[in-house]
């Protein structure tokens, strides 16, 4: 089932250029010039995501964000001319999911919206490694009893890596999907230590890994993953 993107964007030029290229990714697109159609257009089409301008002909985008909010959990990518840090964190604290300023590199743009799409819907709801169990939908993971404490970042990541198990997921790809970034905008060290603190939460020995294995010079590959009845394989 193909995604509904709502863009809200005064801008008729790039609110165009937006619906374009979404379009061509393989995406509904709906737009809106401004608030009023923005909220019209969330209660008739119900969309997966929302791209949000900040300023708007008829109201300010800090305004709407947590009126988008009420309408149900949808995922908000703020797409904004305002780079102060204080706006940033204000449109973050509001309920966005991302916030991004302009100009903006359009690539970068396509993946953060694959990210937050991927993290609003995991493709697997669970899995077991060894005696390990992960619920990504309820973001619990546990070994008998005890609770495992994963953070926000490590679901994701090792909800991709599940989504492709068996296969070699390069630290590029890892960085576009999990982080949203293109490869040249953040180390690959980032995935590295993100990876070592998963081994040790995983594996019973983290130095020599069953589950998470590496592909030298390339990227990362998760092996061994077992009771997947509530799962469902992502092709590739």
């Amino acid at each position: 089932m193909r995604h509904r993107i709502l863009v809200v964007e005064d801008d008729p030029t790039l609110r165009l250029v937006l619906q374009d290229n979404l379009r061509s990714e393989g995406y509904d697109v709906e737009v809106a010039a401004d608030g009023v159609a923005g909220v019209r257009n969330i209660q008739a089409i119900t969309p997966d995501l929302i791209v949000l301008d900040l300023t708007l002909p008829d109201c300010d985008g800090f305004e709407l964000l947590p009126v988008l909010r009420q309408s149900g959990q949808v995922p908000i990518i703020v797409l904004t001319a305002r780079t102060r840090q204080a706006e940033k964190l204000k449109g973050l604290t509001l309920g966005a999911d991302d916030y991004i300023t302009k100009p903006f590199d359009l690539e970068e743009l396509l993946a953060r919206v694959r990210a937050v799409l991927r993290r609003a819907r995991p493709s697997i709801s669970r899995i077991r490694l060894g005696k390990v169990t992960v619920d990504f939908l309820n973001k619990h993971a546990s070994a008998g009893n005890r609770t495992i404490l994963f953070t926000h970042r490590e679901f994701e990541l090792l909800s991709y890596l599940a989504e492709h198990r068996d296969m070699v997921v390069r630290r590029s790809e890892l960085l576009r999907a999990v982080w949203g970034y293109l490869g040249t905008d953040i180390s690959t060290r980032t995935v590295d230590f993100a990876i070592a603190r998963l081994r040790r939460k995983l594996e019973v020995d983290h130095h020599h890994p069953q589950f998470i294995r590496t592909a030298h010079g390339d990227g990362y590959c998760l092996t061994g993953v077992s009771d997947e009845s509530t799962a469902r394989r992502k092709p590739r």
